[in-house]
C-alpha cells in the first residue's frame, strides 16, 4: 500500500511537473504521463487543504468563547475599510 505524501512534498512535486512542462520540450507520452501525475498531485493537495479548513471550523469560538463551527472566511475580497 502506498503511503500518501505529505501536503508540502505533494506541491513541490507538483511545481517541477508544471515547470517541465512548461518547457515544452518532452515527448508525447511522456508529458501526458506527467500531466497526470500532476493532476493527481492537484486532487490531493486540494483535498488535504480542505481537510485542513474543516478542522479550522471546528475550533473557532464564538463572541461569548464557546466553540461553535463556523465557515472558515478568506480575504479574497480583501479588508473592509
Amino acid at each position: 500500500m502506498k503511503k500518501e505524501k505529505a501536503f508540502e512534498e505533494a506541491l513541490r512535486e507538483l511545481e517541477e511537473i508544471v515547470n517541465r512542462l512548461e518547457q515544452g520540450d518532452l515527448p508525447l507520452e511522456e508529458a501526458l504521463t506527467l500531466f497526470e501525475e500532476g493532476v493527481r498531485l492537484s486532487r490531493s493537495c486540494h483535498a488535504k487543504l480542505d481537510e485542513a479548513q474543516k478542522r479550522v471550523e471546528i475550533v473557532l469560538k464564538d463572541e461569548s468563547g464557546e466553540m461553535t463551527a463556523r465557515p472558515f472566511e478568506t480575504e479574497e475580497g480583501g479588508e473592509d475599510g
